[in-house]
């Protein structure tokens, strides 16, 4: 199954995590300040997703690749992967977000994925980025675990 959705994906190491919310919800904000972390970029604005054998992966549309939106800015070049795995989708939720949520999982492409919300204007959200990814491939687990 492929389909085509509104969001930006990065790689961290070997697992891609999808970013998802509507234009404006700081996408792109979050993703450029993972890349200086050390992510990946796949694609930003639309991410071309395709399913197989139970895994989902992510590649930028051709005309797309390594293109990413900063406002004020400008569309700017930057260095990218090609495709990668899908392991997380985080929603970006600007403004309040649950203290000790229950664990969430959405459905793209018929693949169902753990889901995280995120407020992605925080200083701390690069590094719940990175501990959502712990969280997904079992290198870090919860306290009530």
């Amino acid at each position: 199954m492929k389909e085509q959705i509104h969001a930006t994906c990065v790689a961290l190491a070997e697992t891609g995590v999808l970013l998802i919310g509507p234009s404006g919800s700081g996408k792109s904000d979050l993703a450029l300040r993972l890349i200086d972390e050390g992510a990946t970029l796949i694609a930003d604005d639309r991410t071309d997703l395709s399913a197989h054998a139970g895994v989902l992966t992510a590649r930028a549309p051709e005309s797309l690749f390594g293109l990413i939106e900063v406002r004020g800015l400008g569309i700017i070049d930057r260095p990218a992967g090609r495709e990668c795995r899908i392991g997380l989708v985080i929603e970006l939720a600007p403004g309040a977000t649950e203290r000790l949520p229950e664990p969430l999982q959405t459905t793209l492409a018929g693949i169902r994925l753990p889901l995280f919300q995120l407020n992605p204007y925080e200083a701390s959200a690069v590094q719940k980025v990175a501990l959502a990814v712990g969280l997904t491939t079992g290198d870090i687990r919860r306290a009530h675990d």
